[in-house]
């Protein structure tokens, strides 16, 4: 048995993973329900494809808000736009950022868990843990009722002040932003748009998303430095200020608070049998909306390595992944984004040059260029998180190396078979047939498409075969009858084992 501590999305996600694969597991929050409000809105491309491997890529799109274009001001003027379906339109099926905030999220996957007959323990609280060689034990507080159980695991899902963290002693180095943030979700005056507003300037961040659930806006943003110190803030005395550097009128607000964002991520993901996902092992600053994304993909990968080693034998090596290919993203990430985030809105010569000079006149000019769009697109919908140096990565064909995410194509779709949640081996032309007897031997599922040039663009390399991960990741690259066998033998891998629902 498993066990989830926080039904945030991450927690969800993994309860989820597990829940599709049969595996037993428990998921508590000491929360009364789903969240009622949040600040995590933006869903990316990456996120999508992974939802679609469960099938439920379509549905989550109904329920929000594709943007395909983000506009760009600069001291409350325009100044540029990025056209997002232009950029990644043959990179992925989902070459957009839906606008789908925390809450609806929430709901919408404790929905799906119910109907695969799974429920969250809400006003459940992990309050102490001891981690042993065969278990981990817990004490869980049911209100006035304590329960001390043992799990094979335990996955801390719990948010930036994660008790299952504190309880193992793990640093959370990092810092915080001096600045005070701004949340709001409103209704303007005149037209709605599906587009994506943000203003860059010094101490001046802000930025406008659609959020059709509510009939509403999202704003974010700085609050300035002459208001953050008043207490009990409300939206009144932001008003003109947002409004300006939006261009927005704003009509009603319908909720509004103001919290501090940090960047931390913390020493370790993993400590003998306990494991830390999202907000409680990275926190992010706002920009490019990375946090929750990054969560969710924490989830999708343990999921199916704890099913695999944890029910069904496979070598701890595949357990063992979690920590470098996840760790080493967050840290890049964090890094990353706190670099940017500190140019935008930084005062000096760098941040000024950069929203009144790059940004407005060669930004466009530089998002023109084919190479660039892939690129921006790319690392904003993390499509191009890759994991070269994981231990389950092995082997290169064309351009497409070991731990990289398999490359989409349009047509003939081949990230139909990934929702099998199953090892697979993909070939773009011939197939030896040794490799064909190899694979029906091991159970491993083969998919082969003809040759195309499309396969060719994305890297693909004529009758090369790709062992693909259950997460749509590829282990093995130019697989031939003797490195796949011997790949699965040094992992112990499953591949015949078949989703239950």
């Amino acid at each position: 048995m498993i066990l989830i501590t926080g039904a945030g999305p991450t927690g969800l996600v993994l309860a989820l993973g597990l829940a599709r694969r049969g595996i037993p597991f428990r998921i508590v929050d000491r929360r009364p329900g789903p969240g009622l409000a949040s600040r995590a809105i933006a869903v990316h491309a990456r996120t999508l494809e992974l939802y679609d491997q469960f099938g439920l890529a379509d549905e989550i799109v109904a329920g929000g808000i594709p943007i395909r274009h983000i506009r760009l001001r600069e001291a409350g003027m325009a100044v540029a736009a990025i056209d997002l379906a232009g950029m990644g339109g043959d990179l992925s099926p989902f070459p957009y950022l839906l606008s789908y905030p925390q809450d609806d999220h929430e709901r919408f996957l404790v929905a799906e868990l119910r109907r695969l007959g799974v429920a969250v323990e809400w006003n459940v609280e992990l309050v102490d843990l001891r981690d042993a060689a065969e278990a981990v034990t817990v004490t869980l507080h049911h209100g006035h009722r304590e329960e001390i159980a043992d799990f094979a695991y335990v996955a801390g899902c719990d948010g930036s002040h994660s008790r299952v963290r504190e309880a193992l002693g793990i640093g959370f180095p990092g810092g915080s932003y001096g600045q005070l943030f701004y949340v709001a979700d409103v209704e303007l005056d005149g037209a709605r748009d599906s587009d994506m507003v943000m203003n860059l300037g010094a101490r001046s961040f802000a930025l406008r998303m659609p959020v059709r659930s509510q009939e509403s806006s999202r704003l974010v943003g700085l609050v300035p430095a002459a208001l953050a110190g008043q207490a009990d803030l409300g939206f009144e005395p932001l008003r003109r200020h947002v409004e300006g550097l939006l261009g927005v009128k704003v009509a009603r607000v319908n909720w509004f608070s103001t919290y501090h964002v940090h960047h931390r991520v913390a020493e370790r993901f993993r400590q003998g049998r306990c494991f830390l996902l999202g907000d409680a092992a990275h926190v992010h600053s706002p920009a490019g909306g990375q946090g929750m994304n990054t969560g969710i993909g924490d989830a999708m990968n343990l999921s199916w390595k704890l099913a695999g080693v944890g029910c069904r034998g496979a070598c701890p090596t595949v357990l063992d992944s979690y920590e470098p290919e996840r760790m080493a993203f967050a840290q890049s990430l964090v890094a990353t984004t706190d670099r940017v985030f500190q140019a935008v809105v930084s005062p000096g010569v760098a941040g000024t040059a950069l929203r009144m000079l790059i940004v407005p006149i060669l930004f466009p000019v530089l998002t023109s260029i084919g190479v660039l769009q892939r690129t921006l697109f790319e690392t904003v919908s993390q499509v191009k998180l890759h994991y070269p140096h994981s231990p389950l990565s092995r082997g290169e064909a064309g351009g497409i190396a070991g731990g990289d995410r398999l490359p989409w194509l349009a047509q003939p779709d081949n990230y139909a078979p990934l929702r099998s949640l199953a090892w697979q081996l993909h070939v773009h032309g011939d197939v030896d047939p040794r490799l064909v007897a190899t694979a029906s031997r091991l159970g491993v599922a083969l998919h082969c498409w003809r040759w195309s040039e499309a396969a060719e663009s994305a890297g693909y390399a004529a009758n090369a075969a790709y062992l693909v991960r259950p997460d749509g990741y590829v282990g093995l690259a130019g697989a031939d009858a003797g490195n796949l066998a011997g790949y699965v033998a040094a992992f112990k891998l499953d591949p015949t084992r078949r989703l239950p629902v």
